[in-house]
């Protein structure tokens, strides 16, 4: 047998029998590297086995049509919009459903999945207003004014919560269109006070508001192959399942206010000043961001509050939401990309208030525009004509746009956490452009798939920015605490995002590790990303499911991923491998194996005994004439035997020659006298299988790697053993040494020669002979075509 071993090994030839190779008899075989099988849905003419989108894969889509007023004073908003909604599926409806997000933050109106609670200590008085018996309503959510035809016709509606059922007047068949309108308007809520995604912060110091501008209309549901409507409550946690679409929006807003939206603003000559707009050009073409509005223009617009009122005017192609930012505190700056992977030229830019000044002026801009350039490489390139980053004291994210923190202190200055933590979530808000806002996952059901896909692509992302860069999510050894909490506080990736305790591990941490690990350990860096690419191609502008994207990774690497899938996505084991013991052993050049003489008897050929149905009608059937019949040189002994056409005596004694071996001359055993062989012996304490990757560290100094991939726990995944024969005494082994595989239990990862757990041994090295295999095999019993010959 040929040992293959590594470089500071040899090369060795012996005459190991199958007792040798540890196949581990009787192992506790579980499930580990099954295939998922029914888990997964059925691939269909939707979505085909291989993870792409089917032959008759279909999405619907809405076109809208908005007006909103900003009426500051008393912070309402109201909208007016024609819904232009196209039925692709293969589906008759007779109703629609659209989202009233904005509902959640009424008393009276929100879904109120509520939480276990218990007696405070404490109450302040906005939270003891919650606790109000019957509960009050606060005056926030969504008002409809009115829901008519595209001719001014009522249409009859329901609202349930967050959600909101049209009746249609007639069945909406496949390829037809139905235009609608819906006036309303909603209070909006003080976001630092009340939370949420969207609503406006005051400044006190200068009593001017910054108003994010998010889930802000009546959004059409998802209607899909794989669920139908997709309309379970928003509650808060979850977020979206959108269709895609074009917008043309139109904002009426203080006529000092700066605005940043989802898409192009088509009439920057009627909002701008000439010279803001004279820099706005500027800045298309610059490589350093341009201050489009200044430092100096933003303090003098805080102080005078104007009661003129402007409108701006933006459209976007192609997307699946519409947001937007409006204050007169902002300074503005923006910068031309080119991204060139399609010669995409894009205009990156930056929104803030003077309090973020210090950072966001030095960093912001051209943390969007590395990140769109940089998540072109890894996925898809970025499409769009505007990136931007708003400085809004949280992270959230749309189409081209999103709102992150970043403020330096009074005087100007920050801390490095302060720094890294503002382009840390540029970085992932920006990235969000790609995962969900064009790779369209369904958010409300699979936290992970954006989240999750999104905090990987962003590791990658901070690696290209800083090398250095503190990142929190990613690398392996960052989910090891998690990974090492109690199972009752754990649940699989693959869970509901309502029902997730660990909200942040879960969504972001978890499946970016994977992700991470299936890169660096698992497939390689060349088969990953290729795959990953061919991933977000195939799904872009699309609504990916969980199941397109582990078909679309194993399709496009050849990688047999389900074992992995199984493990880390919807399982909640964790890797915890031990070294549980080190056997050594040295060559015994003594021993050798002779030929010798046996004597055997030459027993029946082997066959079934009992003549079945099938055997005794094949024979009888003469229009079957059997293979060996037909071919002579398919009639061996066994079949002369059987027929009477050998004559051989079974009751006589035949002589069988085994052919041994031969002791090794002085010269061989003086090449392989300091051959040590190590076997290594691993227990799988977490349960979640994982390649086994090891360091040698040898007694002059000298270090080795060697890695098993995961398979090598498939007929048994509780123990393991490896054997190694190097030419160098080992001084210490340790497993995982770069701590890729996130085993929360690094102290029973190491062995040393001068530990306890480890035992001594001989094993024999002997010459064989090459004139031919090894006869006879030890089975007794003497082959008969040998003895036949005598």
């Amino acid at each position: 047998m040929k040992l293959k071993v590594t470089a500071l090994s040899v090369f060795l030839y012996m005459g190991f029998s199958a007792q040798n190779i540890q196949n581990n008899p009787g192992s506790n075989h579980g499930n580990r590297f099954e295939q998922l099988g029914t888990i997964l849905p059925t691939p269909n003419v939707y979505r085909a086995a291989s993870g792409a989108p089917g032959q008759a894969y279909w999405q619907n889509r809405a076109d809208y049509d908005i007006s909103a007023y900003l009426d500051e004073d008393k912070r309402n908003l109201k909208g007016s919009e024609t819904v232009t909604y196209y039925n692709n599926s293969p589906d008759d409806l007779d109703y629609i459903w659209l989202q009233l997000d904005e509902n959640q933050q009424s008393t009276v109106k929100k879904a109120d999945y509520q939480f276990s609670s218990t007696l405070p200590k404490s109450l302040n008085d906005q939270q003891l207003k919650t606790t109000d018996l019957p509960v009050k309503d606060n005056g926030y959510g969504v008002n409809l004014e009115k829901v008519t035809d595209a001719s001014g016709n009522p249409l009859k509606y329901t609202v349930n919560k967050t959600m909101m059922r049209i009746d249609l007047p007639k069945i909406l068949k496949k390829g037809e269109k139905f235009i609608f309108k819906i006036d309303w308007n909603y209070n909006i809520p003080n976001r630092m006070k009340m939370g949420g995604r969207g609503g406006y912060e005051n400044f006190a110091e200068d009593g001017n508001d910054l108003y994010t501008i998010t889930q802000w209309f009546p959004r059409m549901c998802v209607y899909s192959d794989f669920q139908g409507w997709q309309n379970h409550q928003f509650t808060g946690r979850g977020e979206f399942a959108l269709v895609f679409g074009n917008y043309k929006v139109s904002m009426n807003v203080p006529a000092d206010h700066i605005i940043g939206g989802t898409g192009e603003c088509k009439n920057y000559e009627q909002v701008l000043s000439s010279e803001q707009l004279s820099r706005y050009k500027k800045a298309q073409t610059s490589n350093e961001p341009v201050e489009i509005v200044t430092l100096d223009e933003a303090r003098k617009a805080e102080k005078n509050h104007s009661k003129q009122r402007k409108t701006w005017i933006f459209e976007a192609k192609d997307v699946r939401d519409f947001a937007w930012t409006s204050s007169r505190k902002f300074v503005w700056d923006g910068m031309g990309v080119t991204i060139p992977e399609n010669n995409n030229k894009v205009m990156a830019m930056s929104f803030y208030p003077k309090e973020a000044y210090g950072l966001y002026r030095k960093f912001s801009t051209k943390a969007v525009a590395h990140t769109i350039k940089t998540y072109s490489e890894f996925t898809i390139p970025y499409p769009y004509p505007v990136a931007q980053s708003v400085e809004a004291a949280n992270g959230m994210e749309y189409p081209m746009i999103c709102f992150n923190f970043g403020r330096t202190e009074k005087d100007g200055t920050y801390s490095e956490g302060t720094k890294n933590g503002m382009i840390g979530v540029i970085i992932h808000e920006v990235g969000h452009n790609f995962f969900p806002m064009i790779i369209n996952s369904d958010e409300r059901q699979w936290s992970w798939m954006d989240e999750g896909l999104n905090t990987f692509t962003e590791y990658l992302t901070e690696e290209k920015w800083d090398n250095k860069f503190p990142s929190k999510r990613g690398p392996a050894w960052t989910i090891v605490d998690y990974m090492k909490l109690p199972k009752d506080q754990l649940e699989p990736i693959m869970s509901n995002s309502e029902n997730i305790i660990q909200f942040g591990p879960n969504a972001y941490s978890k499946p970016a590790t994977g992700l991470n690990i299936l890169r660096e350990t698992i497939m390689g860096r060349e088969l990953f990303d290729k795959a990953f690419k061919t991933y977000s191609k195939r799904w872009a502008f699309k609504h990916p499911e969980p199941a397109d994207f582990f078909r679309t990774m194993e399709d496009a690497s050849g990688e047999d991923l389900d074992w992995f899938w199984r493990g880390w996505f919807y399982g909640t084991d964790p890797v915890d491998i031990t070294i549980d013991k080190v056997t050594i052993a040295t060559p015994d050049f003594n021993a050798s194996k002779e030929a010798s003489e046996t004597k055997y008897k030459v027993e029946k050929p082997l066959q079934n005994e009992f003549e079945d149905i099938s055997k005794i009608r094949n024979k009888e059937d003469k229009t079957i004439t059997f293979e060996v019949e037909k071919d002579k040189n398919l009639q061996d002994f066994y079949y002369r035997y059987d027929r009477g056409q050998e004559k051989v005596d079974t009751n006589k004694e035949y002589t069988f020659k085994t052919e041994g071996s031969i002791p090794l001359d002085k010269k061989d055993q003086d090449r392989l006298k300091n051959i040590t062989a190590y076997q290594i012996d691993f227990v799988n304490k977490g349960g979640l299988v994982m390649p086994i990757i090891l360091e040698f560290t040898f007694e002059d100094g000298s270090k080795l790697r060697d890695k098993s991939s995961a398979q090598i726990w498939r007929h048994n995944e509780n123990k393991v053993s490896k054997t190694f024969y190097f030419d160098k005494k080992i001084k210490s082994i340790q497993l995982d040494p770069l701590k890729e595989t996130a085993d929360i239990d690094t102290s029973n990862n190491f062995w040393s020669n001068d530990g306890s757990s480890s035992e001594t041994s001989k094993f024999q090295v002997f010459k064989q002979k090459q004139d031919g295999p090894v006869r006879g095999g030890g089975t007794g019993k003497v082959n008969p075509m040998q003895a036949g010959k005598k």
